[in-house]
């Protein structure tokens, strides 16, 4: 079933349907706003009325008047030079969602494009032909300039373009895809290019991901608190409530899920009170999944809000110049992000360190291994989370405060939102093997346990993690196991699994 872009309802979750290959269609009132809105850019042009990037230079050129033959050209001029990007190319989901996201802006009817632009970018989603677009060169103002233009060569039949399982040059891939490639009229090639839209589709993505990801957090939590026989009085909903923090009552009531019949925690010996890292976690992952919502929301109103300049309002007969392409808000929602990711990759690491611990682990050999001495066990696991979240650490700086002015000082704050979704990317791939590596060590830990049951939850992760690394008899190296399951984790097998018994843990 299509995703249906009228402007006004997409949703994160229909970008990320979009990203990995769902078509989309215009809502009928859509084409209506849009060739309402072009109309009214037209009868404009002919009055020579003096419009921002249409009649006009940008940037610092915005004050040089363009002779009517120049109009059309420019928009062409205007796409090759912003196509100014350069490092390696961005992955498909990426450039599909982002297209999707430009597509839902101009689909409200006050960006002034054709029709036959919008009809053409839902085409090449539809058939399959995702322009290249590198990862450097947005500053995040006036849009995601650079990559939005690098899209938008494709539909001029220049450009990449992956089609059919190759990276082919823009006019071919359009060709073999049966799609009439565009020659840009007025305003169209800077309606194409002029919003924060790479930023936004891949928020989206990241959103989504991030939310799997702390979710996986609480399986693994879970699995750490049941193997070293923790008071789970840290779960009880009283204290959650008591304060009121939605995130922490969602967190504690999840783990409770997870560890429903165990075995291991009626176990005699519990401490009155854990360590922080253990009894601290309903907290922390609580308070960041009430940032998530927060950073969610606001790129949900980005979605679905007109990200351009200028922008136009034919019932009114006026076109205003403003800064609706200012990534700012995505910018501090991305960071904020980023953030709240490495604070559970550091949890996380904390709580490993008290399972290869023989001093804090509640009984538990050192380093998980019945050889310490002959055998180093697991670790250097450890070792290796420390590097990741060091890493993560400083990629949390954040980009939000990082302008450096352009356009001749004209552009002279820039948001640096583009970079902090390449910030975020990094740290969940980092933040992956950090979780993975304390689901083998929860995993290892059981090994010492049994005869003694798991929880309903950690039951099926044990089994799921099990299916891909074996327990450790005697050293190996691990690597291998390492990168295996964060694969597995990531691409959501063991949350996926853990759900079918417990049902949907919430966000």
């Amino acid at each position: 079933m299509s995703v249906v872009l009228d402007g006004k309802s997409l949703s994160i979750e229909q970008v990320v349907r979009v990203a990995r290959g769902e078509t989309v269609e215009l809502a009928p009132e859509a084409k209506e706003r849009i060739l309402k809105c072009r109309a009214f850019v037209e009868d404009k042009v002919k009055q020579q009325a003096v419009m921002y990037g249409i009649t006009t230079g940008i940037g610092e050129l915005s004050e040089v008047l363009l002779s009517p033959d120049q109009l059309k050209q420019f928009q062409r001029y205007l796409v090759y030079s912003h196509s100014a990007g350069c490092g390696k190319p961005l992955p498909v989901e990426v450039v599909r969602s982002a297209m999707c996201s430009r597509c839902n802006v101009l689909s409200k009817g006050h960006s002034g494009s054709r029709l036959k632009i919008v009809e053409t970018l839902v085409e090449m989603l539809n058939k399959g032909v995702t322009p290249v677009v590198f990862d450097k060169g947005s500053v995040g103002a006036c849009g995601d300039l650079s990559p939005m233009s690098q899209m938008a060569l494709v539909l001029l039949g220049e450009g990449e373009a992956y089609f059919d399982g190759g990276r082919l040059p823009g006019r071919e891939a359009m060709d073999k895809a049966g799609i009439e490639c565009v020659e840009f009229e007025t305003r169209d090639g800077l309606a194409t290019i002029n919003g924060s839209n790479m930023t936004a589709g891949w928020g989206a993505l990241l959103h989504d991901e991030a939310d799997r990801y702390f979710r996986t957090s609480e399986v693994a939590v879970a699995l750490t608190l049941e193997v070293v026989n923790a008071n789970m009085t840290c779960c009880d909903e009283r204290i959650h409530k008591a304060r009121g923090y939605p995130g922490a009552i969602t967190c504690a009531a999840n783990v409770r899920r997870l560890v429903e019949d165990s075995e291991m925690l009626r176990q005699p010996g519990k401490k009155v009170q854990d360590a922080y890292s253990l009894r601290s976690t309903p907290q922390v992952v609580g308070a960041a999944k009430d940032a998530w919502k927060w950073s969610r929301g606001m790129f949900e109103i980005e979605l679905n809000g007109v990200g351009d300049n200028p922008v136009f309002f034919p019932d009114d007969e006026a076109y205003l110049t403003g800064a609706n392409f200012q990534g700012t808000p995505l910018a501090l929602g991305l960071d904020s992000l980023g953030t709240t990711v490495t604070m559970i990759a550091v949890l996380s690491e904390r709580r490993t360190n008290r399972l290869l611990n023989r001093n804090l682990s509640c009984g538990l050999p050192a380093f998980l291994t019945r050889g310490a001495g002959m055998f180093s066990g697991l670790m250097l696991t450890q070792y290796t989370q420390g590097m990741l979240v060091c890493e993560d650490r400083i990629l949390s700086a954040p980009a939000a405060v990082g302008s450096v002015p352009a356009a001749a000082d004209q552009e002279d704050f820039v948001s640096m939102a583009f970079t902090s979704a390449l910030k975020a990317r990094q740290i969940l791939d980092n933040a992956w093997y950090v979780l993975a590596i304390e689901l083998m060590a929860g995993a290892q830990a059981v090994e010492f346990r049994k005869p003694l049951g798991l929880g309903k939850g950690t039951r099926v992760a044990y089994e799921v993690i099990r299916r891909h690394v074996e327990p450790m008899v005697e050293d190996r190296p691990v690597q291998y196991d390492i990168n295996r399951l964060a694969e597995v984790i990531s691409a959501n097998e063991l949350l996926a699994a853990v759900e079918a018994e417990v049902g949907r843990l919430e966000s």
